[in-house]
């Protein structure tokens, strides 16, 4: 599958050893994808319209000021098992209001803010996740704002459901499924890592972006369970693969774009 040139630049950036690209690099580098260097010149064109890279010098560029989220999304990712604790049985709820069933653009926004955050539907308007993150109710709320759910939502802390709801709330995810997907991707990474040093630099640079690409996805759109939901010890597992893979990739790439650093100054295309 071939990666977004754009998402694949941002990548590359933000494992470059100094911060910063040249286009040269961000051809190379979407090379290996088979992307054509037309197409890189027309993802930097767009990436910097939207503020998400800037010049850094001639054909040369570095994260730009709207790219704060990439980042923010990055630490997310990096810091998730030190946003959960033990759960002590209450549950986060969302009582999504009287938002019309006509207003599609606010109830995808809805949607998606609640899915991030690992809530599932327990009755019609009312969603619930275990209430084991860092921060409680009022970091949930916070970020559910942020991510576009719709004011008039409530969102509070529900300490004790009835027996036939309790017991249905703890169906909501498959949690057995979540911890075989843990252990699954973990023991893809840890054979590539086996090989990983057997490979050619571009093939191992190739690998470890499509493979980490899926474990990060994995791993930002997990719901964050607590036992007895989710098998803990194997989610942190796999979140110290994921780690270590991207670790790893980040030196197998530094290495591939220095491959095509140039050893004096070189005419190269720029952003116009």
């Amino acid at each position: 599958m071939t990666p977004n040139p754009r998402h694949l630049i941002l990548r590359l950036l933000s494992a470059a050893d100094d911060g910063e690209l040249s286009s040269r690099e961000a051809v190379a580098g979407c090379g290996l994808f088979g992307i054509r260097e037309n197409s890189v010149r027309v993802a930097l064109v767009r990436l910097a319209s939207a503020g998400l890279v800037e010049a850094a010098g001639r054909g040369s560029y570095r994260l730009g000021p709207n790219s704060a989220g990439l980042a923010a999304d990055v630490a997310t990712w990096r810091s998730a098992e030190r946003r959960v604790h033990a759960w002590s049985g209450g549950w986060v709820a969302v009582h999504r209001g009287n938002l019309a069933r006509s207003d599609r653009v606010a109830l995808r926004a809805s949607d998606r803010a609640l899915a991030l955050v690992g809530l599932r539907e327990l009755e019609r308007g009312l969603c619930v996740r275990p209430d084991n993150l860092v921060g409680g109710v009022s970091l949930v709320r916070d970020r559910l704002q942020t991510l576009g759910l719709h004011a008039h939502a409530a969102v509070f802390l529900v300490s004790q459901l009835d027996e036939e709801r309790e017991a249905h709330a703890r169906t909501l995810w498959d949690g057995k499924r979540l911890t075989k997907n843990y252990r699954q991707t973990r023991q893809r990474i840890e054979k590539w890592r086996q090989r990983a040093n057997q490979l050619e630099t571009d093939v191992a640079a190739r690998e470890s972006f499509l493979l980490g690409n899926e474990a990060i996805r994995q791993l930002v759109f997990d719901p964050l369970l607590p036992e007895p939901l989710v098998d803990v010890a194997e989610r942190r597992a796999f979140v110290n693969a994921v780690l270590e893979l991207d670790r790893v990739g980040r030196a197998i790439w530094q290495r591939e774009l220095g491959r095509v650093k140039p050893r004096q100054p070189q005419q190269s295309w720029e952003l116009s």
